[in-house]
């Protein structure tokens, strides 16, 4: 195989999560640029229209955007029957979905910790679920959970969200032994601070000078960044990685 044939993902499909900004939306555009058929699917039609153009202009690839709330079981379930009937098949999914809600031990709500959990880890297992069947039967499949250095450190008042993106972490090693069998790959990337909306929403003007001062690189990293590492995860050129966390996180955790 040549270096572009190992990329290459002509006649693939692939469903991201979280779809219409930040990494979701970067990674769908990368996907698409290397040849991929697209899914992406988050809560607002609005949002969600106008990235699914940004993904696939310029790529004569096709694509559909799917309004989801993966708060709710009913809509991950639904999202997943709708997403394998627009395709016929779903090839590479992207567990990108999540959210944080940043609260102390002590003040955790019961509907918050219940709403985090779903969107951030149930989600993923109700579409990994829903799509590896056909990933077995092709012997072909690729999945990535999007998790976070928070899977490894933490800060405070982040009890829930370091807890789901530490049980995706968990969940990649026996769906990859689960699915190994078969060809079917599943990692886990862990971002460390990626400028999206996110973050620049929850944190105070220190708190983000704290942590691109953390980082080795000395500055937060761009969801742009991400694609490469997740390219190769997804493609033939990562066909003997799986049941691994990969850090994108710009030397976070080495400090």
């Amino acid at each position: 195989m040549t270096a572009a044939q190992l990329f290459d993902l002509k006649g693939k499909v692939a469903l991201i999560t979280g779809g219409s900004k930040g990494i979701g939306l970067a990674l769908a555009r990368g996907l698409a640029r290397a040849g991929a058929d697209i899914v992406i699917c988050s809560r607002k039609e609005d949002e969600l229209q106008a990235a699914l153009a940004q993904t696939l202009v310029g790529t004569e690839r096709r694509g559909r955007a799917i309004v989801a709330d993966l708060s709710r079981r009913s809509e991950s379930h639904r999202l997943a029957a709708e997403a394998l009937a627009a395709f016929g098949r779903i090839d590479i999914l992207i567990n990108n979905a999540g959210y944080n809600k940043p609260q102390a031990i002590d003040c955790i709500q019961d509907t918050d910790w219940d709403a985090l959990m779903e969107v951030n880890l149930h989600s993923a297992m109700v579409l990994s679920r829903a799509v590896a069947p056909g990933m077995k039967e092709r012997r072909w499949g690729r999945i990535v959970h999007v998790a976070s250095t928070f899977a490894f450190v933490s800060k405070e008042a982040r009890d829930c969200y370091s807890a789901t993106k530490a049980a995706l972490v968990g969940l990649a090693r026996p769906m990859a032994i689960d699915l190994g069998p078969f060809n079917v790959t599943v990692n886990c990337i862990a971002p460390g601070p990626i400028l999206t909306d996110l973050p620049m929403s929850l944190l105070s003007d220190m708190e983000k000078k704290a942590f691109s001062d953390h980082t080795a690189l000395g500055r937060w990293g761009q969801p742009e960044e991400l694609v490469g590492p997740v390219l190769m995860l997804v493609s033939d050129a990562g066909s003997y990685i799986t049941g691994t966390t990969l850090a994108i996180d710009g030397g976070y955790l080495v400090r």
